[in-house]
This record gives C-alpha cells, sequence and structure tokens, in this order.
C-alpha cells in the first residue's frame, strides 16, 4: 500500500520536475556540475568493478570449455555480449544507485531539514525542478558514457584475463570479439543505460526532497534511495528484455 502512495505521489511531482526554468544560465551550470560530479567521482568504481567482471568471465568460462568441443575463441565472444548485453549497464547503474543515488538522497534531504528548500521557495524559486532537473539530465547524459566505459574495460578485463590465465592466443580472443556481433545489442546496452540512469537518479531525488524529521529519517531516506533504486533497476532490466529481446 505503501508503495501505490509513494508512486502516486512520484508520479504528481513530476510535472514539477520538468516546468520551464526560471533562469536557464543557472540551470547550465548546476548541470555541469552535476555531470562532473557523477561521472568523474564514479569513474575509478565504475573501471575497477567492470575490469574484474570481465577477467572473472573469461577465467569461468575458460574453465567450463575445458574438455568439450567448443573452440576457445569462444571466450571472447561470451566476454563481449555479456558485457555488452548485460553487465556493463545493469552493474554499473546498481553500484551507481549506492553511490550517486545515496549521495543526491542526502544532499537534498539536508537541504530539506536545514530548511534551505522552504527558504528558496518562498524567494520563488520552483526547488523541485531546480534541484532535481539537473541531475536527471546529468545523468541521463554522463551515465551512458560511464557505461560504455564499462564496456570498453570489461572486455580489456576480458583480453588480460584470457591470454594470461586461460592461455589463448591474441588472435583467438580478437576472432571472438567479432564473431556474430550484433549492433542491435548495443542499442539495448544504451536503453538500459538510460533507462536506469532516469530510475536511479528519480529516486534518490524523491527520497531526499520528501524526507521528514532528523538525522535518522535522512539516513533512512538515503537507504531506501539505494534499495529502491536497485529493485527498480532490476525490475526495469527484466522489462526491457522482455520488450526488446523477447
Amino acid at each position: 500500500m505503501q508503495f501505490l502512495k509513494d508512486f502516486g505521489k512520484f508520479m504528481a511531482w513530476l510535472p514539477d520536475i520538468f516546468s520551464k526554468p526560471e533562469n536557464w544560465t543557472m540551470y547550465y551550470k548546476e548541470t555541469i556540475r552535476q555531470m562532473y560530479d557523477i561521472g568523474i567521482g564514479s569513474m575509478s568504481i565504475v573501471m575497477l568493478i567492470s575490469g574484474f567482471i570481465g577477467a572473472v568471465t573469461a577465467i569461468q568460462f575458460s574453465y567450463q570449455l575445458k574438455g568439450s568441443m567448443i573452440p576457445s575463441y569462444y571466450i571472447g565472444y561470451i566476454v563481449r555480449d555479456i558485457m555488452i548485453i548485460e553487465m556493463a549497464a545493469t552493474l554499473s547503474c546498481i553500484v551507481l544507485a549506492g553511490k550517486v543515488g545515496s549521495t543526491m538522497a542526502a544532499e537534498i534531504g539536508g537541504m530539506r531539514q536545514k530548511e534551505h528548500i522552504d527558504a528558496m521557495e518562498i524567494m520563488g524559486v520552483n526547488t523541485s525542478a531546480y534541484l532535481v532537473m539537473p541531475k536527471l539530465l546529468a545523468s541521463i547524459i554522463i551515465i551512458p558514457l560511464l557505461v560504455t566505459i564499462a564496456l570498453i574495460v570489461g572486455v580489456a578485463g576480458g583480453y588480460v584475463a584470457a591470454i594470461l590465465v586461460a592461455g589463448l592466443a591474441n588472435w583467438e580472443f580478437e576472432r571472438g570479439l567479432r564473431f556474430l556481433f550484433e549492433p542491435y545489442n548495443v542499442f539495448i546496452m544504451y536503453v538500459k543505460a538510460v533507462s536506469f540512469a532516469f530510475i536511479l537518479t528519480a529516486v534518490a531525488c524523491y527520497q531526499g526532497y520528501f524526507v521528514k524529521g532528523g538525522s535518522i529519517e535522512l539516513g533512512q531516506a538515503s537507504t531506501r534511495a539505494v534499495v529502491f533504486g536497485s529493485i527498480l533497476i532490476l525490475v526495469a532490466d527484466l522489462i526491457i528484455a522482455l520488450i526488446l529481446m523477447g
């Protein structure tokens, strides 16, 4: 029941977020700042996780191939497709839901508790749009770029692991990367990246904007932003897969 209440409240709040900005320059500067914070601040953790995921995928699949009739170059094929279709977008955005989502919820929630939002509203500022729209735009722009980096680093991690651990030759892994490549899978990856970026940002901002109480409630709101954001990303992942791959 609480979920339906929150969903209805969120849908009623959306028009306020996308209303016309009072000052385009302020929104532009805030969007650039958010792009920098999200992109530069999250790049290292995204690269680290995707590199290890690619390496582990290559090692585990090479283990599965032992004693089978499947050509060894399939390792490159599997690493490429699993990073494109699933890992680069989904895993990266779940990580970002924990890092970026909790930060956004805490930032806006802190402003709510210190009555900064109330003061801005008295001055005639549409706080829903000013505080949330730049974050949404920044996430939708920068997170697909982070997902692209995650894809490249993940494939590179799989390449290193396949060469050093599985004993593949360079040409075998490269042949696997080119084998049965389907550009449509890249389109699916970017659809997921944009959808997940909107979800993790909108959920985090909602939790922070409507927080009530003190520091304990703010901590709970940050936790809800991470948990609900991650769950909704997984649900959206299933829906996108059913629609685009079903």
